[in-house]
């Protein structure tokens, strides 16, 4: 296979990257037949075009425009990272009686995650969330009504905004598909990104999470400042160094 131009090699390594979430230098070398160098080189040209983000020893896919991960597939990577940053977002609920709780897996571990101890009315979009909640003690459960988007099941369109358009919310916990200083909070559908935009317009308060891969990911569409956040819940998997260059634009940046 090392007769293989670079283009139909880097075509072959993004889509063996986006089937199985991450690829190996030295596993794609074999694969390819082509020197571990050679397929560095390609990671580099990847990642210049925003296909990729490199790791030591491989790198795994950006979502874009063209390419999102499925609810299924969020649902089996970083899982222990996720418990752990939805565990922390959820202790951030303070006195708050409305919250609205974004699409996506670490949401929806957030959800599952917040006390029950009083009444509390949860807005939402994804019909995951809705249902994991639904049967809850002391939650009323609101979801927003629109199209719904099969790969995540969520719902979209201008009934979800003109919906959530009706509220003043609380606390909105936030997911991206990427999060960066320079671009702000970015996803790949403009549907998705208006219903993103119009949670945090209604919310007194919002709060990002996402694992540390999120960082520096920049995607097709965006919604959000860095400074719109009262704070970012992460892992320690995200430097120090970055950690306090995102806190200088304004919010409170909680490793976990």
């Amino acid at each position: 296979m090392s007769d293989m131009s670079a283009e139909d090699r880097q075509r072959e390594i993004v889509q063996s990257a986006r089937r199985t979430g991450a690829v190996d230098v030295n596993e794609l070398a074999a694969e390819l037949g082509v020197a571990k160098e050679t397929v560095r080189r390609d990671l580099r040209a990847l990642e210049d075009h925003g296909l990729v983000r490199r790791t030591h020893g491989g790198a795994y896919p950006v979502e874009s425009a063209g390419f999102e991960t499925t609810l299924a597939f969020r649902a089996t990577s970083h899982v222990p990272e996720k418990r752990r940053i939805a565990a922390a977002s959820a202790e951030l609920l303070g006195d708050a009686e409305t919250v609205f709780v974004d699409e996506g897996f670490t949401p929806q571990l957030i959800a599952e995650s917040l006390a029950r101890d009083r009444p509390l009315t949860v807005v939402t979009a994804s019909l995951a969330t809705a249902g994991a909640l639904a049967e809850a003690d002391n939650m009323t459960v609101l979801l927003l009504g629109g199209r719904v988007r099969s790969g995540t099941l969520a719902t979209v369109d201008h009934w979800t905004t003109k919906m959530l358009a009706g509220f003043v919310i609380d606390l909105a916990f936030i997911g991206a598909n990427g999060i960066s200083r320079e671009h702000g909070l970015t996803t790949p559908d403009p549907a998705v990104s208006e219903v993103k935009a119009q949670a945090i317009r209604a919310a007194r308060r919002t709060i990002f999470t996402g694992v540390h891969t999120k960082f520096g990911a920049v995607s097709f569409c965006r919604f959000a400042e860095v400074s719109d956040l009262e704070a970012i819940v992460t892992s320690t998997l995200l430097p120090t160094s970055e950690a306090h260059r995102y806190s200088m634009q304004g919010p409170q940046v909680i490793r976990v």
